[in-house]
């Protein structure tokens, strides 16, 4: 979703010598791989738009695979592209990486202050290493490594798995099916109460550039939209832009997550960039892109 989000915008910047590989072309958790593609390509800029990712089920499922996998590839592409003469190196990381009860909206300088979400703790760790390896290969070396860390994303391309994608693509698929099967209700997972911030994939490619163009961007720099929305909230305006007309139920047996996650944007928005796409309008364009992948058998579910 990131990557293809980062691409469609530098095509429409007339950026065409762009060098894209999927997982299936290069697996990025085998050192030899990733070492071969930056000894024989070169890159002078890297978006480093990989992760293994999902929601609270699959974090909470999956900790040694989302914590070894993400720490791998991001040690493995950071080092490469620092011996093979890379200029610069954009990491993406997660607004995630702030502790559980971090001050909101959540700053930068709140990093590493206390205790991480237990749902995602092992996602976190293994962001939180791969933004200090950028750091710390830009202090030591004098490459202008940097990383940004956006809030929770959605739009084309997302991952509407039934189990382990995010909250955003989940809530979509549900209402989507339930409307189709004429189904009387949708239960979503916790209270409803958790605070969460949307941004769409295509704000963040436009931040990505604009910090691209930055000549001394910060190290660490959060992206996101600076509004937030409870769950059931949200929940509420997919139904609605769904159409589906019955009954939202609530299981309070199933964890909610950090209780709010607001990121403080005003440091990226001191550098001249800002979001443009409301949440509504977002999802509604999300939805026409769930049904156009549905009906092509091109939905991504993984």
């Amino acid at each position: 979703m990131v990557g293809a989000a980062v691409v469609r915008q530098l095509q429409a910047q007339s950026f065409h010598n762009l060098l894209v590989r999927t997982r299936d072309q290069l697996n990025l958790t085998r050192q030899a791989d990733v070492d071969q593609f930056f000894a024989e390509q070169r890159p002078d800029v890297v978006v480093f738009a990989a992760a293994k990712v999902g929601g609270i089920h699959a974090n909470s499922s999956f900790p040694a695979e989302f914590l070894y996998q993400n720490l791998v590839m991001a040690s493995n592409a950071v080092d490469a592209a620092w011996r093979n003469g890379t200029k610069r190196f954009l990491f993406l990381g997660s607004t995630c990486i702030y502790p559980r009860l971090a001050p909101q909206p959540m700053a930068e300088s709140s990093l590493l202050t206390s205790s991480l979400e237990p749902t995602n703790e092992a996602y976190a760790i293994a962001k939180i290493a791969g933004l200090k390896l950028c750091q710390f290969y830009r202090q030591q070396y004098g490459v202008l490594f940097h990383s940004v860390m956006p809030t929770n994303l959605y739009g084309p391309g997302d991952n509407y798995h039934p189990d382990n994608s995010h909250v955003l693509p989940a809530l979509i698929r549900r209402f989507h099916e339930a409307k189709e099967s004429g189904a009387g209700s949708v239960t979503i997972w916790g209270t409803g109460t958790p605070l969460r911030e949307f941004l769409h994939a295509d704000d963040l490619a436009s931040g990505i550039l604009h910090l691209l163009q930055l000549q001394q961007p910060p190290d660490l720099v959060n992206i996101g939209s600076g509004q937030e929305i409870s769950i059931r909230g949200v929940a509420e305006l997919i139904a609605e832009i769904v159409g589906f007309q019955g009954e939202i139920l609530l299981d309070s047996t199933k964890p909610d997550g950090t209780p709010r996650k607001l990121s403080d944007i005003s440091l990226i928005q001191s550098t001249g960039w800002s979001p443009r796409i409301p949440l509504r309008d977002g999802l509604a364009s999300a939805y026409q892109d769930f049904q156009r992948e549905l009906k092509s058998e091109q939905l991504r579910a993984v």
